[in-house]
């Protein structure tokens, strides 16, 4: 249910579209994703704000909004690149299809406006598109060109506005303060966020939804799990915590986990079902047909376990809503796995699962979890995919392979970890690559395996991009794993970003 006063951001299928939620929470109020087709049923927003979109407004079946009821809701309003052209074309001017795209920084030269208050008048932002607006209806300022004198900025009335570029990514320098800007004209109206407020709703929510029954709910270790467990904690609900140990996890993981949620102080049961998943996985080589392998195992391991599920929750976050296009058809579904199992799926239409976080970004989870008093080395534990190691080890998984990448992995982690450059990363790990490399040990030629070190930084994993590293991590990193690590003559850094290559190798 919506909250009063909060930031409505109706999102056109923009990669960025949730990173303008993002923003407005930063800036300290409440703001979700909406469909367009749910204007309608917006109950008292404070603000407006339509997003970008990979489609064109020329199209056909472009995705419109209906603007009788956007103007009835009388609350400021910004278009950003597709919002911008679109709502051109409903004040009456038009959009002219572009022969390029233009993808990349541009130039930002701002005139005298509220919008652009105690903003350089020359700064850098970021565009994103290919079409761009023509004749512009009677009334219309221009705000802002770009280095061509173009416009890319414009505004009807008091309080509408549309952008051509995207103010929500950190390419846009100005970009928060120009959204700062546009929220300061619905001041007084805006639903306030804090993580601390969130917290108190969060648990008595819980209370509400949960009652008397039982609560299932599958722990990693990882921050949203382990956040989600506290949480479910502290509102005081009956609870069994599984962890199931498949034998694909890192050094000394299970035992690690373990005392993690004792220090925490909740129970967690362990499920060893080492042997089962290497089991299946023998002779497999098949990145996609080891993920479904033990996807699905896991699974049926975890509901095995678990037995009869009076509510299951999951530590579903936001941006694993928006990726799998729940907002609405126009999205691109991104991600296909999240609740895409028959059994998870009979339990969601019964109303037997809960997804507390899945209002919060991976940030606010983290602060979330401070304010539950969870130690900061459990929240700063960097993700850690579901498939496990079997994703690092490219190739038939096997216990020899996955102890070499065990051990390569724990030298990279305990040297960022000694050098303070762990938490500057958003993940880091050692992979095994599934060949052999010519190689000199001692007076002798050796034929062994080689590792490739990885280390990126990210927001919530959409896009990456590789760490810099200083050469002496890096180097003593190398030197450790070729000397201590039995069957490795070669170490390599990756330093592919996302996209095009992965987060992971497989």
């Amino acid at each position: 249910m919506m909250t009063e006063g909060e930031v409505a951001v109706l999102d056109y299928g923009s990669q960025y579209s949730q990173l303008i939620v993002r923003r407005v929470r930063e800036l300290g109020f409440v703001s979700h994703l909406y469909a367009p087709t749910q204007l309608k049923e917006l109950n008292k927003p404070g603000a407006v704000i339509l997003s970008g979109g990979p489609r064109s407004t020329s199209e056909v079946d472009a995705p419109d909004v209906d603007f009788d009821a956007l103007r009835a809701l009388d609350v400021p309003i910004l278009g950003v690149c597709y919002g911008m052209q679109l709502l051109n074309i409903k004040h009456g001017g038009t959009v002219k299809p572009g022969v390029t795209r233009e993808y990349g920084p541009a130039r930002l030269i701002a005139n005298d406006s509220v919008l652009f208050k105690g903003i350089p008048a020359d700064s850098q932002i970021w565009m994103s598109h290919s079409d761009t607006v023509q004749n512009l209806p009677e009334g219309t300022k221009v705000i802002a060109t770009n280095q061509d004198a173009v416009p890319v900025a414009l505004q009807w009335g008091e309080a509408c506005f549309g952008i051509q570029f995207h103010p929500e990514v950190t390419h846009s320098h100005q970009g928060t303060k120009i959204l700062n800007n546009f929220l300061g004209l619905a001041a007084g109206r805006l639903a306030k966020f804090s993580i601390a407020s969130f917290k108190e709703q969060m648990i008595e929510r819980i209370r509400q939804e949960v009652g008397g029954r039982e609560v299932i709910c599958g722990v990693s270790g990882g921050v949203d799990s382990t956040v989600l467990a506290v949480l479910l904690h502290k509102a005081g609900i009956k609870q069994r915590c599984l962890f199931v140990d498949h034998g694909l996890l890192r050094k000394n993981e299970s035992e690690e986990v373990q005392a993690q949620f004792k220090e925490v102080g909740v129970p967690i049961e362990v499920v060893d079902a080492r042997e089962t998943f290497l089991g299946a996985l023998k002779g497999v080589t098949d990145p996609e047909a080891k993920r479904k392998i033990i996807g699905n195992l896991f699974l049926d391991v975890f509901f095995g376990a678990a037995d009869h599920i009076e509510v299951m929750a999951q530590g579903t976050l936001y941006p694993d809503v928006i990726e799998s296009a729940t907002s609405g058809s126009i999205a691109s579904k991104i991600k296909t796995h999240h609740n895409r199992v028959d059994r998870v799926l009979e339990l969601k239409e019964e109303g037997r699962v809960i997804e507390p976080l899945a209002e919060l970004f991976k940030d606010e989870v983290r602060a979330l979890g401070e304010a539950l008093g969870i130690p900061h080395r459990a929240l700063w534990r960097h993700p850690f995919p579901g498939p496990g190691l079997a994703v690092r080890v490219p190739g038939e998984v096997t216990e020899e392979r996955l102890e070499i990448c065990r051990n390569a992995d724990a030298i990279f982690i305990e040297e960022l970890r000694r050098s303070g450059w762990y938490e500057k990363t958003w993940q880091a790990y050692a992979a095994l690559l599934p060949v052999k490399t010519v190689g000199v040990k001692g007076d002798e030629r050796s034929y062994e395996q080689a590792i490739s070190l990885r280390a990126v930084v990210s927001e919530d994993a959409m896009t990456a991009d590789w760490v810099e590293l200083p050469h002496e991590v890096l180097r003593a990193t190398s030197h450790r794993i070729l000397n201590s690590v039995k069957g490795v003559n070669r170490v390599l850094y990756d330093i592919s970003t996302k996209p095009p290559a992965s987060i992971e190798w497989e």
